[in-house]
């Protein structure tokens, strides 16, 4: 390959807080190492894009992808340099690359602009790396104010750091100066010059929890919100059982259909769908496919959900109105609440259920069969 990518993942990331590694926790809906991974894999000029992570993160990595493949998933190890190690290691037992660029997950936003920099600088350098003026003023201090330091020589750098593939992974396996806070580094101790370019605000690191909630302001002004409606019907049946809103309410009756029926989801599943354009229910899980017979209709809204995420989506609320005149849904109301606030991965308040009869007229007044209409708001 020309041109390949290696994002490193494999941090704790406990200043950030939360419950999962700061690389893998949600902004706006997607998680944050997405965000690098569709920037770099959609550069026309990058072939491949692999990714280090954290012994035991294998699963948090596949949740965070949802099903999107990477050329190689490798596992890192104890500091960032030995994590980039290891990448590059898997990089040339997959046959190598002529460019490598080795980027922190927690820089999301990458801007296009910024790859075509260092891939132009490498055409003439060994390396590149993205850098911004310093314009606070800098001084030593010992307790007290000290020294001012002379800003105008100094630069922030910034990832991804980009290298002609052979001499930075020649350079990484004979490091013997000890630990290094980036790969820059370690390639002007190898001799290889290492070229600036202009790097970009957007490209600043997320480390702690403020962090998170300017990064959430930032892409908040750049969606617009959506909304899609949904409406299905499925006639009853003795004998079978009644899902409603993913959970199994007691009924004489069940819902008949080629999946299991859930009325209440199919129309959830619609409206997310139609929120982003993305058609209905039966244009991604046709009746007619085999594999669908009997499937839990929580695998169509998590399908709806993960296409919103990877989109960057927000799933601001849903409404979702049942029709029927039996069974009494008021008694399973925060049970279907709860169930489709964890299959969106949103908080309860999210979701509102209602219910209501059509006061025995037609259908479902003759309690033939249940209807569900819903609607969603989604920020895109």
């Amino acid at each position: 390959m020309r041109n390949v990518a290696l994002i490193v993942a494999a941090g704790k990331g406990e200043r950030a807080g939360g419950e999962l590694p700061k690389q893998f926790a949600p902004l706006c809906g997607k998680s944050l190492i997405r965000y690098s991974v569709d920037s770099l894999s959609q550069h026309p000029e990058i072939e491949g894009v692999f990714i280090v992570i954290g012994a035991g993160q294998h699963t948090m990595l596949a949740d965070a992808m949802a099903g999107y493949a990477v050329a190689g998933t490798i596992t890192g190890g104890a500091e960032r340099q030995h994590s980039v190690q290891a990448g590059l290691d898997a990089i040339a037992a997959a046959g190598g690359a002529q460019n490598v660029l080795i980027h922190d997950a927690a820089r999301p936003f990458l801007p296009q602009s910024v790859v075509d920099r260092l891939l132009a600088a490498l055409e003439a350098h060994s390396g590149a790396v993205p850098v911004l003026p310093v314009v606070d003023t800098l001084a030593r201090t010992n307790g007290a104010l000290a020294d001012i330091v002379d800003r105008n020589a100094l630069v922030r750098v910034q990832t991804p750091q980009a290298f002609r593939f052979d001499e930075i992974y020649a350079a990484h396996r004979n490091w013997t100066g000890g630990l290094a806070t980036d790969d820059a580094q370690i390639a002007r101790a190898a001799g290889y010059d290492v070229m600036t370019v202009e790097g970009d605000a957007v490209l600043d690191k997320i480390t702690h929890p403020a962090d998170f909630a300017a990064a959430e302001a930032r892409l908040a002004t750049s969606r617009i919100s959506r909304t899609g409606m949904g409406y299905d019907v499925h006639r009853l049946e003795s004998g079978k059982p009644l899902w409603l809103g993913g959970i199994e309410i007691p009924h004489s009756a069940g819902l008949a259909g080629h999946s299991d029926a859930d009325v209440a989801l199919h129309a959830v599943t619609d409206a997310l769908l139609g929120a982003i354009g993305e058609g209905d229910i039966g244009t991604h899980f046709p009746p007619s496919d085999p594999q669908w017979k009997g499937a839990k209709s929580h695998r169509f809204v998590e399908h709806a959900r993960d296409l919103i995420a990877a989109r960057g989506g927000i799933i601001d609320h849903v409404d979702l109105t049942i029709i029927c005149e039996a069974p009494k849904i008021g008694p399973h109301r925060p049970a279907i609440r709860a169930a489709i606030a964890m299959m969106l991965r949103v908080a309860e308040d999210h979701i509102s259920i209602k219910a209501t009869t059509t006061e025995r007229l037609g259908f479902t007044g003759r309690e033939e069969g249940i209807a569900a209409q819903a609607i969603a708001t989604v920020r895109v």
